[in-house]
């Protein structure tokens, strides 16, 4: 906890720490991102550093149009339906919900983010395969970005995030088409805290996803107002953490430590 609130307060994420806000950062994954077992083998470590700093070098490199980095992650959904209609806010009285809901089954959101450019896009799905993620991957290829010369594509290492995906999903020529144009970088094992379309999605838990959505064309109201409200404003993401912080802060994950400068 304590490493991750350093990697928090480094990022910018927040000023301080409190156990809310631990669980808020971590509420995607079962595992501490910063956490290091003591049982890990240094190959494994040092496969996790070396993906860790190939995302990072990406960041900090300048806008380039031919060469966008675009970051990709999914979100699933849980829809819910009030059993009960909500009774609406009155003086002095906010808008109350019963407890009693209904489930409606489930939803995937893809959420593709390019920080520099400050665009956004959020697709809902109706489940999340490989043929979804090949479906993306060629929208992004061909419509979004048909000048440019290839794709920088950051995402994690989910078994439908590779590849292999488009060629179940395509012809052997137009998948090796696509894939000619694509540059992946992968983050590391429990190091979904590197992908910037993380941030995204925590902005759309909060102003998308905070109330019970029935169905799915309530779902795309939400998710696509706060996306043409950010992409209109142009809201980018800057990165401040880098590899030579991730040395100083997180020293303990590298197998072999820095020497230290001769006076």
């Amino acid at each position: 906890m304590r490493l991750l609130a350093e990697i928090a307060v480094a990022l910018g994420f927040v000023t301080n720490i409190s156990p809310t806000t631990i669980h808020d950062l971590l509420k995607k994954t079962n595992s501490n991102p910063g956490n290091t077992n003591t049982g890990a083998c240094p190959q494994s470590e040092a496969r996790r550093v070396a993906a860790m700093e190939d995302v990072l070098d990406l960041y900090e490199e300048e806008y380039d149009p031919r060469h966008p980095t675009v970051c990709l992650d999914e979100k699933p959904v849980v829809l819910h339906a009030d059993v009960q209609p909500p009774v609406p806010v009155e003086p002095g009285q906010p808008e109350r919900v019963d407890y009693e809901y209904e489930r409606r089954g489930t939803r995937n959101l893809f959420v593709l983010v390019e920080p520099l450019a400050g665009w956004r896009h959020v697709e809902v799905t109706a489940q999340r395969t490989m043929h979804d993620y090949a479906q993306i991957v060629r929208w992004l290829v061909d419509e979004v970005y048909p000048q440019a010369e290839y794709i920088r594509l950051v995402q994690d290492n989910l078994n439908t995030h590779a590849p292999a995906s488009l060629y179940e999903t395509f012809p052997p020529a137009e998948a090796r088409r696509m894939l000619q144009r694509l540059e992946f970088h992968y983050t590391p094992k429990h190091g979904s805290w590197l992908n910037m379309a993380e941030i995204e999605i925590a902005i759309l838990e909060r102003n998308a996803l905070s109330r019970r959505l029935p169905d799915e064309a309530a779902l795309r109201r939400q998710v696509s107002a706060v996306e043409a409200e950010r992409n209109e404003q142009r809201r980018r993401i800057t990165w401040q953490f880098t590899s030579r912080d991730a040395r100083r802060k997180l020293e303990r994950l590298y197998p072999v430590k820095e020497k230290a400068a001769s006076d």
